[in-house]
């Protein structure tokens, strides 16, 4: 039986919910041959609704994938012990051993200011044979930055112990240290491809000059949440003249001697709980007729608990500075790590520039000596009258500007080993060490790195991963949130309910000074009954004269404009740091994709550079060969010794630009310290128990030395 066209456009109307083109298709097929106008309008109007809620659901799938980028979860650092293990910060001292122990000063051990035992192992015959990875384990062990760093991760740790009293935390500085000069310096080794730097960002927390405050650590004041325990110990002796001596019993002056020994407890708990307690007791003796005791002695006690209702309620609220500082340690924790990344990179430029100049200097000797041996060979040719003096003032020429480049080579040299050993020593005061030249070890190979051939995707979700700013960025993120809860909470009114409990006593010797106005002499002894501080004491407690009660104190602000200002502020704030998050994303991607493009072009311009060197260095060798055959000249000949001082000079320059974009690809990558096998504990302590394993190195090529130009008799 054929089912009726209306039915059956509707039953594939429902399996547009599958989204199919074809199904539409057909829907709108059989629409057009329904002959009943009513069964094509229902049928449109389904098409429409089946339409809206499909495109309604891709908008919605759309709204979800558009927010923050799917990037993978940060990476966080590994949590890092304490430098000195005999001092740990986050805890108070203890009454247990020493009861004044926590009112005296802590002792922060001194800082290392020498040299560690290594830099002067490298020390052979007056010179300092330097590799790259001595020289990053004497950064590691030795470098200002680093070591400025290292403290910031004990200051953190102090900021954990005030939270857990219910103190405001003072943060920690988590910018980048970057005393340490050269490493992204203008040098003869300039260059680098598109993208590339030598300078890391600034580090997450490390804020904007200025006077703006932000509303972080705003809200409610927390709990004290230490003990405190107070006291009172005061004698007071006063003589009074008395104005009227019928209120003094015809007494002219009146003595008084008072005994003050009150206590008191005072402690917050997290829950937004207050527990006060006083005791106090006096002792007075008087010459006062109206006084049945002397010595009188008077006691009370009160014990009194208030808990926040509103604002100032929970652990959320009164806890908040210890999650903050806690996060603030992880932070400090990732920004040591930022830290040493970078250093690490600004070493490695350090020494490339070093590895520059030094090559530089012996092709600068190596030009010098090839024109002197020219300018010797053409002095001998114009003493034998086989050369025009004008071709020998040509090459003395060419001697005179190779001087001028050699002194100009050797001082930059002599820069950079001063810039190389500020980097790696923390005292240049021995004469030794400060006046021997620093050898460089190490060249840069030119086998390819992984991460020359890893698809842009995947270097850039391995950024995303290790990249310490993001790990900061998220960190703080939690911190903004803490502070918005703590605002919304600081929005409501005060209202604590309290209650207490409490009690009195009296005692004391009868005063013989006591009078009976009904007969106008002094009571008789025994009158009144004498009571002890026992007694007394007792009666304090025994509930014979309480004083208890309950109560709710209430604040209402009638217009609480400045939390209002303060919340709407802290959700600003919250959506800046996200904004910066988002930013952070995009400027690492980029990043790490100019990097590689400048990989590739720095490999192609090492490899053309090379080829360029050895056709100069050919070419040379073929002039000099015509030379002697007397088929060229002087001027050819210089010429081609310029051209192969300049080869020379470009090969140097992009042989360090690529070491160095290769080294700040690591450090985009925040892969630097894994693949160099550094133990960040290790810094943390400042001693490298493990040297560091660089790839990507080999040893310095032997340079051939000129040929010297034979003298032949030749006409030219």
């Amino acid at each position: 039986m054929r089912m009726p066209d209306s039915a059956r456009v509707a039953g594939v109307g429902a399996k547009l919910w599958t989204g199919t083109e074809p199904v539409r298709e057909e829907l709108e097929r059989r629409i057009v041959r329904l002959r009943d106008m009513q069964a094509a309008a229902s049928v449109a109007l389904l098409l429409m609704s089946v339409t809206a809620q499909t495109v309604q659901a891709q908008q919605t799938v759309q709204n979800e994938t558009t927010g923050l980028p799917q990037a993978p979860a940060p990476k966080f650092t590994e949590p890092l012990y304490l430098r000195d293990t005999n001092v740990d910060y986050t805890k108070p001292k203890s009454h247990l051993w020493n009861m004044i122990a926590p009112y005296t000063s802590t002792s922060v051990p001194q800082s290392r200011l020498g040299n560690t035992p290594r830099l002067g192992d490298l020390l052979r015959d007056g010179k300092i044979y330097l590799s790259l990875a001595d020289a990053v384990t004497l950064a590691l062990e030795n470098n200002y930055d680093i070591a400025i760093a290292r403290i910031n991760l004990d200051i953190a740790d102090t900021d954990i112990l005030r939270s857990k009293a219910g103190s405001t935390i003072r943060g920690v500085s988590t910018g980048l240290v970057t005393n340490t000069l050269g490493g992204s310096t203008t040098t003869i080794t300039s260059g680098g491809g598109p993208g590339a730097t030598s300078t890391g960002a600034g580090g997450g927390g490390a804020g904007v000059n200025g006077l703006v405050l932000s509303t972080n650590g705003g809200g409610p004041t927390p709990e004290n949440l230490d003990p405190v325990l107070t006291g009172q110990l005061e004698y007071e002796a006063v003589t009074q003249p008395q104005l009227n001596t019928l209120f003094s019993g015809g007494l002219p002056t009146l003595n008084t001697n008072t005994g003050t020994y009150n206590f008191g407890y005072n402690q917050g708990f997290l829950t937004g709980t207050q527990i006060t307690g006083t005791f106090n007791n006096t002792r007075v003796t008087t010459n006062n007729p109206f006084s049945n005791y002397s010595p009188s002695l008077t006691t009370s006690f009160r014990a009194q608990v208030t808990q926040h209702l509103l604002q100032g309620f929970g652990t959320g609220v009164n806890g908040r500075f210890i999650l903050q500082a806690k996060n603030d340690r992880r932070i400090t924790d990732s920004a040591f790590r930022q830290q040493l990344i970078y250093t690490v990179n600004q070493v490695e430029n350090i020494y490339w520039a070093l590895v520059s100049a030094y090559e530089d200097e012996q092709a600068k000797e190596r030009a010098l000596t090839q024109s002197t041996q020219l300018t010797s060979d053409n002095r001998k040719q114009l003493e034998i009258g086989t050369l025009a003096p004008l071709d020998v003032v040509n090459s003395d020429s060419a001697v005179a500007s190779d001087k001028q480049a050699l002194v100009a080579s050797k001082t930059n040299l002599e820069f950079q080993q001063l810039l190389m050993k500020q980097a790696i020593a923390r005292n240049l005061n021995d004469p030794q060490l400060s006046q021997a030249p620093v050898i460089p070890t190490d060249r840069v190979a030119l086998d390819r790195l992984p991460e020359e051939d890893t698809p842009v995707e995947d270097l850039v979700k391995m950024a995303y991963a290790n990249n310490p700013q993001i790990e900061q960025a998220v960190l703080n993120m939690k911190n903004n949130e803490i502070t918005i809860k703590a605002e919304k909470n600081g929005l409501l009114p005060v209202v604590d309910a309290y209650a207490f409990y409490g009690g009195s006593a009296l005692g004391g010797a009868q005063s013989p000074h006591a009078l009976d106005f009904s007969s106008g002499s002094n009571y008789p002894p025994g009158t009144f009954a004498s009571h002890g501080y026992g007694d007394v004491f007792q009666n304090t407690f025994n509930n014979s004269a309480p004083d208890k009660g309950v109560g709710v104190n209430i604040s209402i602000p009638i217009r609480n404009r400045t939390a209002q200002a303060d919340q709407a502020r802290s959700q600003m704030e919250y959506q800046q740091t996200q904004m910066r998050l988002q930013q952070l994303y995009t400027q690492i991607r980029i990043q790490v994709i100019n990097q590689q493009y400048a990989l590739t072009n720095d490999r192609a311009q090492v490899q053309a550079a090379q080829a360029a060197r050895d056709f100069a260095g050919q070419s040379l060798d073929a002039e000099q060969k015509k030379y002697r055959l007397g088929a060229s000249t002087t001027a050819n000949v210089l010429q081609q010794q310029r051209s192969l001082a300049t080869a020379d000079n470009n090969l140097i320059s992009a042989t360090a630009a690529y070491a160095r974009d290769r080294a700040a690809l690591g450090q985009l990558l925040s892969n630097t310290l894994d693949k160099y096998g550094i133990n960040i504990q290790d810094a943390a302590n400042g001693m490298v128990s493990q040297p560091p394993t660089i790839p990507g190195l080999t040893a310095p090529k032997a340079q051939e030395a000129p040929k010297p130009i034979s003298v032949t008799p030749a006409t030219h």
